[in-house]
């Protein structure tokens, strides 16, 4: 009899408002990115580790007539506010460095907000323009804290929800219990779990786990 073979699913990740945990680690972040009008000199960076939602608040703010754009790709002017997502990657790029620099300059003189995010603060960054660096070190911050017990079941049934997984009912209680607290563990653990669920050809239960 042929084996059979065990494909996984595509990631679809989800940045739709609804499908954001509302909970007490965000809320200060949430609060700060629905008043850009109250921004410091119109411009914020969102910090948090990875896989704490940056990138989930940054395209829904995006998403109101604005727009999200890529260390790699930005653009040195715009129309609209602009959201840099993962802005610690121009360090140590000299054309992504400069567009910042003339993208944080046009927004700032066209009275439009830039929102930024990094895992970091800018200091830590090794940004090498000067006036570039100066002007992200001045810049308001906002944080995800660490998550609640809440934030990260919510997150890690997000993360199966995405990998089109069907976990057992009592699956997100019993890792709650076992693993680190953070979301990069969370984002580990179901990768992990969905490449053993595949190579095993098992379900994801307690037992997998």
């Amino acid at each position: 009899m042929a084996e059979q073979l065990a494909f996984p699913q595509p990631l679809h990740t989800s940045y739709a408002v609804e499908d954001f945990h509302q909970g007490e680690a965000s809320a200060l972040a949430r609060a700060m990115l629905r008043d850009a009008a109250q921004w410091p000199a119109g411009k914020l960076l969102l910090l948090g580790e990875a896989g704490a939602g940056k990138t989930h608040l940054l395209t829904i703010w995006a998403a109101e007539e604005r727009r999200l754009a890529r260390p790699d790709a930005l653009p040195r002017s715009a129309e609209t506010g602009v959201a840099v997502d993962d802005a610690h990657l121009v360090a140590g790029d000299p054309a992504a460095e400069e567009a910042l620099f003339h993208l944080h300059n046009n927004l700032a003189a066209a009275g439009l907000p830039l929102l930024l995010s990094a895992p970091r603060p800018p200091g830590a960054w090794g940004i090498a323009l000067p006036d570039l660096k100066s002007r992200m070190e001045a810049t308001a911050t906002t944080r995800i804290e660490e998550p609640d017990d809440a934030t990260l079941a919510a997150i890690l049934g997000k993360l199966m929800a995405d990998r089109q997984l069907n976990p057992a009912s009592n699956l997100v209680g019993y890792l709650l219990r076992r693993m680190d607290r953070s979301y990069t563990t969370a984002g580990r653990v179901v990768a992990a779990l969905d490449g053993l669920s595949l190579s095993e050809k098992r379900e994801i239960t307690t037992g997998l786990a």
